[in-house]
């Protein structure tokens, strides 16, 4: 890959980026951490249905309530003016083609800084489940940085061990969703070693290989763009023809 000859443009964050993620990822462990110190780390799925709640296809129910359960603690914090955690706006419920589940927005100071979270979610009754999940497009990773050089994408990650309960009295069947632990990082400091662009969906798909283990190093927005081109570039189905194509329909 060459951009000596290509007319690419370069994003610069601002200099306090680094010290804004530090925070930001800061405050959201804390509020995660918040409601299993306080033991609320349970979903409860009451039905009306005799035997066993069924566990086969679990990870299809839990992931879109473990969103919701990520999105009421952050509503539960913007409720208290003044909040512990700087948090100052919350939006939930973004659509399924955006990048994020929820969006918060911090005040540090005088400083506003704005995240932009996908909530992951994997259980331990499924081998590999949600191990090596897709994260989002290539394409629309890279605009998001270069429309914005200081765009936070954040990674919630959530463990889970799903197991049926029935009511004594009237023989219904209850699933719990037990949240066991969680993770969360920024994306644009993910090492190289732990994800990968699979070619093979659309304009080339960024996957994480194993969400549970991840290390972190430090990148400028502009080293993170390189990072992406080349991979994108050396995957197995793509060419630097396909990467110029790509970068032109997304102004690079």
């Amino acid at each position: 890959m060459d951009y000596k000859n290509l007319d690419v443009k370069i994003p610069k964050e601002s200099e306090n980026y680094e010290e804004m993620s530090e925070k930001a990822i800061s405050r959201i462990n804390q509020m995660v951490q918040s409601r299993f110190d306080h033991n609320k780390n349970n979903i409860i799925l009451n039905t009306n249905i005799l035997g066993s709640f069924p566990l086969d296809n679990i990870n299809k129910l839990a992931a879109p309530l473990i969103e919701s359960w990520a999105g009421n603690i952050f509503h539960d914090v913007i409720k208290v003016n003044d909040n512990d955690f700087s948090l100052v706006n919350v939006e939930v419920g973004t659509k399924r083609t955006d990048l994020a589940d929820i969006i918060l927005q911090f005040k540090f100071n005088n400083n506003y800084s704005t995240s932009n979270i996908d909530v992951k979610s994997t259980t331990d009754t499924i081998k590999n489940s949600g191990k090596g999940p897709n994260i989002t497009s290539f394409a629309k990773i890279r605009s998001a940085y270069l429309e914005d050089p200081d765009f936070m994408f954040v990674i919630l990650s959530v463990r889970y061990h799903p197991y049926s309960e029935t009511n004594t009295d009237t023989g219904f069947a209850k699933g719990v969703i037990a949240l066991t632990d969680f993770h969360s990082y920024d994306f644009k400091y993910l090492s190289e070693s732990d994800f990968t662009i699979n070619p093979a969906l659309g304009t080339g798909q960024v996957q994480i290989k194993d969400i549970h283990y991840v290390t972190t190093e430090k990148r400028s927005t502009w080293k993170l763009i390189r990072l992406l081109d080349d991979k994108y570039i050396h995957s197995s189905r793509r060419t630097f023809e396909d990467w110029v194509r790509e970068a032109k329909k997304i102004n690079g």
